[in-house]
């Protein structure tokens, strides 16, 4: 998903090193976000699937969307996630595609607010998938038990 190359600066000048940013995913429920480091391109992106296999969650998919509107933030990004009607595909920009498609999510419009950093937009999708609820523990949620007269 994203490559970077970074750096330490030591006494004798600057040190390169890699960082890499993968989403993994089944498309039935399963998607993770993982970051690796390494002195080359291979190590740091072997290294970021392992951790994103670490770090994969379960994600509530009811007919082929999401079963309510949802939002994400980590650090300074914001996201956005709105259910939509079958046919109407994913809306979706960047970062917040990946994770959805690898997710199994077919259909679901986003925004994405603040910041364009790859990383904090991955994970903040992350976290407002991780707050998704069914649609039965929703409807428990939302009704009121009535006493009676």
């Amino acid at each position: 998903m994203d490559v970077a190359r970074v750096a330490r600066v030591v006494a004798g000048g600057r040190r390169f090193s890699f960082r890499s940013v993968v989403v993994v995913g089944d498309k039935k429920g399963k998607v993770g976000v993982g970051v690796g480091k390494g002195a080359d391109v291979s190590d740091a992106t072997a290294k970021a699937v392992a951790d994103a296999k670490k770090n994969l969650i379960t994600v509530n998919i009811s007919e082929e969307t999401i079963p309510h509107q949802i939002d994400g933030k980590f650090c300074g990004a914001k996201v956005f996630l709105k259910p939509a009607r079958v046919g109407k595909g994913v809306v979706a920009g960047g970062v917040v595609r990946s994770v959805v498609d690898l997710a199994g999510i077919k259909n679901v419009t986003s925004k994405i607010l603040g910041s364009a950093n790859k990383l904090n937009n991955a994970r903040a999708t992350i976290l407002a998938l991780k707050k998704l609820k069914t649609q039965n523990k929703k409807a428990k949620i939302t009704t009121k038990k009535s006493k009676p007269d």
